[in-house]
């Protein structure tokens, strides 16, 4: 039945891009994004699909009864946040909502993810199971994933359904080729955790630097001792990326200042180098700042876990993929993204995958295009039938049929 999910997803292709654009014009931050919900339930109002929304977030489950007795259970995913950043892509439905906009995507999730549903509820009767449609908010830093889990709108122990069988999220990057559908099994995306070290000396007058104890050039120490410290400590096979992105010291040009901070962002592939950074990086910060006679101060905001796709799904994925694009339309990642995504919260959970659909539009040079968090970023809508179809056959052959 796959061959005929792009026909299908074709007939929904208005209501796909009406709800795409609505979202984008009037797009909502963190975990309450009331609008887009509302636009949501609206959207899918026709449709025999039971929602419920949890007490920390606005973040919605439909649930979609099959017809044919029951069955397995899926889970299909999309985010509904923005990013607080301008809009510079002078789209007549740019983003009314100002230093807001979508500039990762989720208005295309919530959209395709709509139209999944649209093609599943016209298939309902021929289904054995449920689906689970998954809208979600606070995916930018905000983890909305762990909140709808922690409220048990996705089930588990101690709730009154259980969690799905499976879970499956599809990712747009407008920075890849027209219609291309990729994956990998194991790692695919980072675990992200925010840093901040505080060095701290005695300040005083610039002419006399003798006189004081700078902070200024022990936190360049250390920003270069990081670097060092990955390079020669971790091994290549297991990436990690410490990035010292912002420093901040000081008020005018002839004054040393007390103290100096260092903030930047931690990127790994494994619990274990997870780990290890957040115990090595305090004792190399202190352990500079003290040979100096200064201390320093670690601390580490934790972020999104890896995000793991189970290989037995990727495996899933690209059949259903293949079958609905043809054989040239998958593509298998040969490495991971050091970016992050809360859909891991779920996948450390439930056996699932995430995959990505470039959205380049169609003949671009599509490396050359602006990509995801760029207030030019530009979507050809002409691929989001083709995202909701390969959500849809995702669910569809998984109740039929699990991974195979």
């Amino acid at each position: 039945m796959t061959a005929s999910l792009l026909s299908e997803a074709a007939t929904f292709s208005d209501s796909i891009v009406a709800l795409r654009r609505a979202v984008h014009r009037e797009p909502e931050l963190g975990l309450h994004t009331p609008k887009t919900r509302d636009k949501i339930r609206t959207a899918l109002a026709h449709l025999p699909i039971t929602w419920a929304q949890g007490p920390s977030t606005t973040g919605l489950v439909g649930t979609l009864k099959g017809g044919a007795g029951p069955g397995r259970s899926v889970l299909l995913r999309g985010d509904t946040d923005a990013l607080p950043m301008p809009e510079e892509t002078g789209l007549d439905f740019a983003s009314h909502v100002p230093g807001v906009m979508h500039a990762c995507g989720h208005d295309t999730h919530v959209a395709m993810l709509a139209g999944a549903a649209q093609i599943l509820a016209a298939r309902a009767n021929t289904l054995a199971g449920e689906v689970r449609f998954m809208f979600q908010p606070g995916e930018e830093g905000w983890h909305g994933a762990r909140f709808m889990l922690e409220d048990g709108l996705l089930g588990g122990a101690g709730f009154d359904t259980a969690l799905p069988d499976a879970a499956f999220a599809l990712h747009i990057m407008p920075n890849a080729p027209h219609g291309l559908i990729a994956g990998r099994a194991g790692p695919l995306m980072a675990a992200a955790d925010q840093l901040q070290i505080t060095v701290t000396g005695r300040g005083g007058h610039a002419s006399m630097p003798h006189d004081t104890m700078d902070p200024v050039p022990i936190a360049c120490e250390i920003v270069s001792a990081l670097q060092t410290m990955v390079a020669r400590r971790f091994s290549v096979f297991d990436p990690v990326v410490v990035t010292i992105a912002k420093i901040e010291a000081g008020t005018a040009h002839n004054v040393i200042p007390d103290s100096a901070r260092l903030t930047g962002t931690m990127r790994t592939l494994s619990a274990a180098n997870r780990a290890r950074l957040k115990a090595e990086i305090p004792r190399l910060a202190s352990g500079i700042a003290a040979a100096h006679g200064l201390s320093a101060e670690v601390s580490i905001l934790e972020g999104f876990p890896v995000t793991i796709c189970d290989p037995s799904a990727v495996d899933f994925g690209e059949s259903v993929a293949r079958s609905i694009v043809g054989e040239a339309g998958f593509q298998r990642l040969a490495d991971p993204i050091m970016g992050a995504e809360d859909f891991a919260y779920v996948l450390e959970k439930v056996a699932g995958a995430m995959f990505f659909l470039g959205v380049a539009h169609r003949g671009a040079d599509w490396q050359h295009c602006c990509g995801i968090h760029s207030t030019k970023m530009l979507v050809d809508e002409s691929v989001l039938p083709t995202g909701a179809a390969f959500l849809a056959g995702l669910a569809e052959q998984f109740l039929a049929n699990g991974f195979g």
